[in-house]
């Protein structure tokens, strides 16, 4: 098991103003590919939170003023390392392809409507998140569109994510704009900006084909170059454009 840090008791920094939708980076910071890929030993804060230190203090910020506004965040995913995508990733291809008698092709393509291929998950970072409202009673999958939309237990959530989550630097990853390809609308997912735009940055730089190709998971000897290549320009940077 890789080794964590978790901070229960530390002081949250404030970030009192709205970001802009650009952030300045004056230096670079240096990630490695395997704390880009989520093989890393990551330090991270919070007990169930689980995130880079920045932004598990901006959370605590965000958490708060939503709980003075009648919502309890509640963290449903944070950090996931590679072995943990993996896992989701193995379950459900052997579901699709086994139970379901779907094509290992399908089976592919049906995952990737909402779940990443291991190594290229943004929650490999320490900088995203899925959150609920804790307070209302939600019974089945909470992470479905439809309950935070209109007449959904989450919608005056959303609503107040829509208005406040940007003060806090983070930002909806998967918008609902029709003309977006890739992962679907997922209105639980936020990213921490200022961390999560100069790691995106840094995996760009990667050569992701060359790395996925050297995996070995089950379905992986079914990605051809051109899938890789469709999947890289749809599914990780095909994404709400203030995080690019």
């Amino acid at each position: 098991m890789k080794r964590r840090s978790f901070l229960k008791n530390t002081a949250a920094s404030g970030m009192a103003c709205a970001l802009p939708p650009i952030f300045p980076y004056f230096a670079e910071p240096k990630y490695s590919t395997e704390e880009l890929m989520g093989k890393a030993d990551v330090q991270l804060f919070g007990e169930g939170i689980n995130l880079r230190e920045e932004a598990y203090n901006s959370f605590l910020e965000m958490k708060k003023a939503a709980y003075s506004a009648g919502f309890d965040i509640k963290m449903v995913s944070s950090f996931r390392d590679y072995y943990h995508q993996q896992r989701i990733w193995e379950r459900k291809y052997l579901n699709y392809t086994e139970d379901l008698g779907m094509s290992p092709f399908d089976a592919i393509e049906k995952i990737i409507e909402y779940s990443t291929i291991p190594g290229t998950s943004r929650h490999h970072w320490g900088t995203d998140i899925d959150i609920i409202d804790g307070f209302p009673k939600a019974s089945g999958d909470v992470l479905v569109p439809e309950k935070f939309e209109a007449g959904g237990p989450y919608e005056g959530f959303k609503l107040w994510l829509d208005d406040n989550s940007t003060k806090y630097g983070f930002y909806l990853v998967y918008t609902n704009n029709p003309r977006r390809r890739g992962f679907k609308y997922e209105p639980w997912h936020y990213s921490y900006a200022p961390i999560s735009i100069p790691m995106l940055t840094a995996y760009r730089k990667l050569n992701i084909l060359k790395l996925l190709q050297e995996e070995s998971f089950l379905g992986s000897e079914h990605f051809t170059a051109g899938f890789i290549k469709t999947y890289i320009q749809d599914n990780i940077l095909d994404i709400n454009p203030v995080l690019l």
